[in-house]
């Protein structure tokens, strides 16, 4: 399909646009600025099939990679010249890919393996990687509904239907009075939020109290939250971390919330926001919004409802008790490029009060950034005032791709694979008697590590086999990322060291699951076996040398995208 004509430029009644033959001969011709012309149509179809081939070789044979590099610091500037080229070579963009190729894929962690098991997906898909790729060839900044009318209300749009489709409160959507947004990043959500919350206080109080305000949180929750509570001002002795236990599933507790803001009101503090966790990183615990709404109601303070990973769970019905409460929240985020297809990068902020958000975020000063007149009807939303940047990206485009060719069913059975396939690693887990669920099953993760080994199933553990247990589990971790055929991660929940085995990958198959579980199984079985052997001074050392040489697995096969001129 012909999008852009390139033929002569004609009239509609057929008369011909090119300039009188006088002026033509007077205008002398205007040189060519760069060689070569950096946006050239016929170039640009010639590169992309290049780029794209590049991308689909490259996941046709994913699998073949080791997770994880084995590289030191420094490999690749080792290898890269001191300074960039004075001049391009012939053809940069095939020698360019080849580079990426030999010198750059074999140092990456490959995200979108489906033996990646460490981290919260990053779930790539086709709309998501072509919407990308649609927004950074239009290349605009949509940073007022002036700058890009269409783009900004694509956005309005677009987070209206995620609301919907994750059972959102009405009152967060533009239909409902509130509204909501695309960012980057959740913490760039929860600076804003955090902004709006400040500044409304101190409308309140005065500015000269911002010593005053305090934050909080529990002890689960993602260290982004803190950072942006510096960012936003909030002195480091004023940011309250509430302890979890295992009793209560790592949530956060209502009733400690209470007590905690009740005792910096008495204190002269003014408590000023709560930032509550759906799908915290270590296990996926769940805050009880509702609890934690009642327990500061009348207290003016702001409730931020941080749901980066099990929010997209709340597409299907089954876990929309996870946001239980929600209609009190004044703020919700949560990453569609995490479990939703959106490919990085792509968060959407949700909030009550818009007028809070713009209040704080909001520059009036410019007059070249607005459109007076499109502003009368007072319907024209302004995305530069709802974040922290001016410039921005048009992520509606993407992720309303991915709405359009995946539905809102399509994303559920993705989510419900994923579910899946986790429910079975955890029922592989519970099968081996060695190993154990410290804490139960949440969406998508698996929480699990080797027993204590002096301790019987049931009985009380001492302290020591506790440490000896994290140890032994901390080896077993080493083991089994350095096949390169499984990567897993740690969290450390009350004083258990555990394995952590996250399912999200767009390519993860329930093979997939059950080779990596092999491989945790092999290597708990040499871990074990040196564990047990090396029991003198002597024998200390070999534990801990030795039990991190994995056991045998299948080679690696080394495969790299062709690249073709």
């Amino acid at each position: 399909m012909a999008i852009l004509n390139h033929a002569a430029a004609a009239t509609a009644n057929g008369t011909s646009l090119a300039a009188p033959a006088a002026a033509a001969a007077v205008a002398a011709p205007m040189p060519s600025l760069v060689q070569p012309p950096p946006l050239d149509a016929d170039e640009f179809r010639r590169q992309g099939r290049l780029v794209v081939d590049f991308i689909a070789d490259y996941y046709e044979r994913i699998d073949e990679y080791p997770v994880r590099p084995a590289v030191a610091p420094g490999f690749l500037s080792r290898q890269l010249p001191e300074a960039a080229p004075a001049r391009p070579e012939p053809d940069p963009l095939a020698a360019a890919l080849r580079d990426v190729r030999d010198l750059i894929l074999p140092g990456v962690t490959h995200w979108q393996s489906p033996r990646h098991f460490a981290h919260f997906a990053a779930t790539a898909s086709n709309a998501g990687a072509l919407g990308e790729a649609l927004a950074a060839g239009l290349n605009i900044n949509p940073f007022t509904w002036a700058a890009s009318p269409a783009a900004t209300e694509l956005e309005v749009v677009v987070t209206d239907w995620l609301a919907k489709a994750l059972h959102l409160p009405e009152s967060l959507l533009f239909s409902g009075g509130g509204g909501g947004t695309l960012l980057g990043t959740s913490c760039e959500a929860m600076l804003c939020a955090i902004v709006a919350a400040r500044d409304r206080k101190l409308a309140e109080i005065g500015e000269e109290r911002i010593g005053d305000l305090v934050v909080y949180c529990s002890d689960q929750t993602h260290f982004s939250f803190l950072k942006a509570a510096r960012i936003a001002g909030i002195r480091r002795g004023n940011c309250r971390e509430i302890p979890t236990s295992m009793k209560t599933g790592f949530a956060l507790s209502p009733k400690a919330l209470h007590a905690a803001v009740v005792a910096d009101e008495a204190a002269g503090r003014v408590p000023l926001f709560l930032c509550a966790t759906v799908g915290t990183t270590p296990t996926a615990a769940v805050d009880p919004l509702g609890e934690l709404c009642a327990a500061v109601s009348g207290l003016g303070v702001w409730v931020h409802v941080d749901a980066a990973y099990a929010g997209a769970a709340c597409v299907c019905p089954e876990f929309r008790h996870a946001i239980a409460g929600a209609e009190a929240v004044d703020s919700f985020s949560t990453n569609p490029h995490k479990w939703l297809l959106a490919n990085m990068d792509c968060c959407a902020l949700w909030v009550r009060r818009p007028a809070a958000l713009t209040a704080a975020l909001g520059t009036d000063h410019d007059v070249i950034l607005k459109d007076p007149a499109a502003h009368q009807d007072g319907r024209v939303v302004d995305f530069k005032d709802w974040q922290v940047a001016l410039s921005r990206r048009f992520r509606a485009l993407k992720l309303w791709l991915v709405l359009r060719c995946h539905g809102v069913e399509g994303l559920r059975g993705v989510v419900r694979a994923h579910v899946r396939m986790a429910a079975a690693f955890e029922a592989m887990v519970r099968d081996d008697a060695r190993f154990e669920v410290p804490v139960p099953r949440q969406f998508a993760l698996v929480c699990f590590r080797l027993r204590p080994a002096a301790a019987a199933v049931g009985e009380k553990r001492a302290r020591g086999d506790e440490v000896e247990a994290n140890e032994i589990n901390r080896r077993l971790l080493e083991a089994v990322n350095a096949t390169g055929r499984a990567y897993m991660s740690s969290a450390v929940v009350g004083g258990v060291y555990v394995l952590r085995c996250a399912i999200g990958n767009s390519l993860t198959e329930e093979r997939h699951v059950r080779e990596a579980w092999a491989v945790v199984q092999e290597q708990a079985t040499v871990v074990l076996a040196t564990a047990r052997t090396c029991t003198d001074e002597r024998g200390v050392h070999c534990a801990e040398t030795d039990a991190d040489a994995p056991a045998s697995v299948p080679p690696v096969q080394m495969r790299f995208p062709s690249i073709q001129s």
